[in-house]
């Protein structure tokens, strides 16, 4: 999913004609690090884009990803992965968030729409090259069962993620004290769903157990991983219907897919043995004939290499992990950080605080010459999943991922000053780019002369009730009028915009 996300959307974000292109991110970290590609440049920046050529960036973003896309789908297909394919997932995967940006976050990025999935996704990722053979293909490895050592850095893994979400809310807005946190969320998420609707809905008793239920979940449940077998099993059943409601009612990209995974490892091969067909000759059958065989062969030179390699596994994470335990008991704890450029070891959170309303963005166009014409017509651009038209559903796209729409949530509740992308994409819309054109849902210009003004408009929203009058009318949402977000821009007028930014000048398709 994450490689599909990139290859659908990198062009348009961070490609040659992207809202923030890569190659001329890359370029100032060159300059930085006085004109060279050495050891600093990589650290602050690893990726294999910097040994590749640069004159098509878009054919590199692509090449990427789709390579990504083949071998992950191979490995879900099939259920054979091996150490060298997982490490080219990980290499690629990470070659690609660290030309990110503030669309993926990348290491001592400055983000305030911080996404920890990316740096979950990465460290599961690292974990799961040492589930696996070095070279062997085969759903069933008979020389390399898992070593212990990795399925407590699995384990280590869930047990931040929840932690670090519990304490970051306990430590941050009142509302998760004072149990009322829930009665705002459903509705002002970055991208709600139609479930999300009517929960927001439910009577306030039920939004504080659903407040106390989440701090039961995350700073109660994950300390029974140290507190024997059954306990661990609880804690992976209760963490994985915890991800499965939050699905549900949201949506998060892939994170609470991602996160059911690590709690796989809570359970042992007699727990998980009712989900394997009993047949002859399956996969149950020859695990059970694995454990019960008194005629092991001695351990050979590479089994002792491959003890050796999971110690130093296990003294590598613990010594990233002090930095990451360090933030988990401080006052000024900060959720979503990574401490090492490679993303092994990071610190996790999520909604340490809660918007009480919603506001949005919405970017409207004319054709009219004169923008403060009051019978100017302004017709607004629609996004792929963000709230726009009062009478769109709400989408459901778990466990994809709109980028854009995302930031968008995060830009509503700052300024354009702030987010200088968003003044970007006005401009490509202004000259129809198709590359920015594919990232909305609808362009009201099309077939059309193209705008020749756009602005930001700032409004309130609100879900509807569910059966009220508005509803009624067919609107999931009824919105207010705040003020201008930015005001209008012709492309003219951005010309010495794009210029201090190096940015290409839009050109008319």
């Amino acid at each position: 999913v994450a490689f599909l996300v990139a290859y659908h959307q990198n062009k348009q974000l961070i490609g040659e004609k992207g809202l923030l292109p890569c190659k001329l991110y890359l370029q100032n970290v060159k300059k930085y690090f006085k004109g060279k590609i050495n050891l600093d440049a990589l650290s602050y920046a690893p990726t294999i884009i910097w040994f590749l050529d640069w004159s098509d960036m878009d054919s590199i973003l692509d090449y990427i990803s789709i390579l990504g896309l083949v071998i992950s789908a191979f490995v879900l297909i099939t259920g054979c992965a091996n150490m060298v394919l997982m490490a080219v997932l990980w290499v690629l995967y990470l070659s690609l968030v660290n030309v990110g940006q503030i669309w993926t976050c990348p290491f001592l990025f400055s983000c305030v729409g911080a996404a920890g999935w990316e740096s979950q996704l990465l460290e599961t990722g690292f974990l799961g090259m040492f589930l696996c053979p070095l070279w062997t293909l085969s759903q069933l490895p008979r020389s390399t069962p898992p070593s212990s050592i990795i399925i407590w850095g699995f384990r280590w893994l869930i047990f931040r993620i929840m932690l670090g979400a519990g304490l970051i809310k306990i430590r941050g807005d009142h509302c998760w004290r004072d149990l009322t946190c829930m009665n705002y969320h459903y509705e002002t998420q970055p991208v709600p769903n139609p479930i999300a609707y009517f929960m927001h809905r439910s009577p306030g008793w039920f939004h504080q157990f659903e407040t106390l239920f989440n701090h039961f979940i995350e700073l109660v449940v994950p300390f029974f991983i140290f507190m024997g077998r059954r306990m661990c099993m609880v804690h992976g059943i209760l963490q994985i219907l915890f991800q499965v409601l939050l699905i549900i009612s949201g949506n998060l990209s892939f994170l609470n897919w991602l996160t059911i995974v690590p709690s796989i490892a809570c359970f042992d091969d007699h727990s998980l043995a009712f989900l394997f067909s009993p047949r002859h000759g399956g996969v149950k059958e020859r695990v059970l004939q694995l454990q019960s065989s008194s005629q092991q062969p001695p351990p050979g030179l590479g089994c002792h290499i491959r003890r050796v390699v999971n110690i130093s596994f296990g003294l590598l994470i613990a010594y990233l992990s002090v930095p990451v335990v360090i933030n988990l008991l401080s006052s000024r704890q900060v959720m979503n950080t990574s401490f090492n450029p490679l993303r092994i070891v990071n610190t996790y959170g999520a909604f340490g605080s809660i918007t009480k309303e919603r506001t949005e963005v919405i970017l409207q166009g004319t054709s009219s010459p004169d923008p403060n014409d009051p019978a100017a017509v302004w017709q607004e651009f629609e996004f792929k999943c963000k709230p726009g038209d009062l009478r769109r559903q709400p989408c459901f796209i778990s466990p994809y991922h709109y980028r854009l729409d995302w930031l968008m949530w995060f830009a509503a509740f700052q300024t354009y000053e702030q987010n200088e992308w968003i003044i970007h994409l006005a401009g490509k819309l202004l000259a129809q780019e198709e590359e920015a054109l594919s990232l909305m849902a609808t362009n009201p210009f099309a077939g059309k002369d193209p705008p020749r003004w756009i602005r930001g408009e700032h409004f309130k929203y609100k879900f509807s009730r569910p059966g009220g009058a508005h509803a009624a009318e067919g609107k999931w949402w009824i919105r207010k009028r705040i003020g201008p977000y930015f005001p209008p821009v012709n492309l003219q007028g951005l010309r010495k915009f794009y210029e201090d930014r190096n940015w290409p000048y839009p050109a008319r398709d």
